[in-house]
């Protein structure tokens, strides 16, 4: 497996890491927990060393996943989990909260359920209006001089977040959706990272499963599942957007690749800092996914899809109203 550099950090990782929330939250049915144990050490024998979860994947039991699977190889990898979020005693997301208390708080827990001493990069997960930047950033700051935490990171954070929490503790990553169907952050948030020397951890870089051929208008998604209240995941909205699937189809059978391998290999062509984190909860898409690191695509390439996805127009919006809120921008 390849490596990257997050940004100008000390923060290096396996080109693609792996997104664990869809083991235990979003996506349905949670798996086993003695299958989510066994897909994630088959990443790390596969060359994995990036693993993405939070402590409201669950709420919880995410973590104790991860936690159980990394701890016999605990200093080959890097784990990345998220705070900002307030959990009720019955275990269920309530509002933002990103008090420094709180982090603090959130720490130790993570820590517990991580089984291990240090939390290689912690996100802000999403950025809370009631709380400054500077004093989140001073409260992850602390935690690093204690050694608790290394690096840094920001989820769904716009370029002004940014810049100031990056004034007080350096910012080591930010972590947003990117992918063939949602190029947003191209236009303002890369030129910042680029000038800041910040790594870019795409999620949903297979636009949630989408953008692989496995969705289409007659997909039943689980009630638990929620992409039921995305607007583009409505059974119109699917049927509209089969054109971008076919678009992909044609480019990456004409390279010899699956969609998927097209879809990540575009994402790792566009910037050298930028360590996608598709999430799987089988092997063989596992090894798919993988495999993608060693598709190298070329300037004629990118120019190529450019134009011919340029031409498929995206019907529906990535979030809700309610989730649009709580992003950034």
């Amino acid at each position: 497996m390849h490596k990257r550099r997050l940004g100008r950090s000390t923060l290096e990782v396996s080109a693609i890491g792996l997104g664990c929330m869809g083991l235990s939250h979003g996506y349905g049915q949670p798996v086993e927990k003695r299958d989510g144990v066994a897909l994630i050490r088959a990443a790390v024998d596969r060359g994995v060393t990036f693993f993405d979860t939070a402590e409201v994947y669950g709420p919880y039991t995410n973590e104790e996943v991860v936690g159980e699977a990394l701890a016999p190889v605990r200093d080959r990898v890097a784990i990345a989990t998220k705070f900002g979020f307030e959990v009720d005693p019955e275990r269920k997301r309530q509002g933002l909260n990103s008090r420094p208390e709180h982090i603090r708080q959130v720490a130790e827990a993570c820590l517990k359920r991580l089984k291990t001493d240090r939390i290689d990069l912690f996100y802000q997960h999403r950025v809370d209006p009631q709380v400054p930047i500077e004093d989140v950033a001073g409260a992850v700051k602390d935690l690093i001089r204690t050694g608790k935490v290394r690096h840094f990171g920001l989820s769904e954070a716009g370029v002004q977040t940014l810049r100031r929490a990056h004034a007080v503790q350096p910012v080591t990553a930010l972590q947003s959706e990117y992918s063939l169907w949602w190029r947003e952050p191209e236009s303002e948030v890369f030129p910042v990272l680029e000038e800041l020397g910040i790594g870019f951890v795409p999620f949903s870089p297979l636009g949630r499963g989408f953008l692989t051929g496995a969705i289409d208008e007659t997909t039943t998604l689980d009630s638990t599942d929620f992409r039921q209240g995305v607007p583009r995941f409505t059974p119109q909205a699917r049927k509209a957007n089969q054109g971008l699937v076919a678009v992909i189809g044609q480019l990456a059978e004409r390279r010899g690749i699956t969609r998927a391998q097209l879809a990540l290999a575009w994402v790792l062509a566009r910037k050298p800092w930028i360590v996608p984190i598709p999430g799987t909860t089988k092997v063989h898409r596992l090894e798919e996914n993988i495999g993608a690191a060693d598709v190298e695509l070329s300037a004629g390439d990118l120019s190529e899809i450019d134009a011919a996805l340029s031409a498929v127009p995206v019907h529906g919006a990535r979030y809700s109203e309610q989730m649009q809120q709580l992003v950034d921008r």
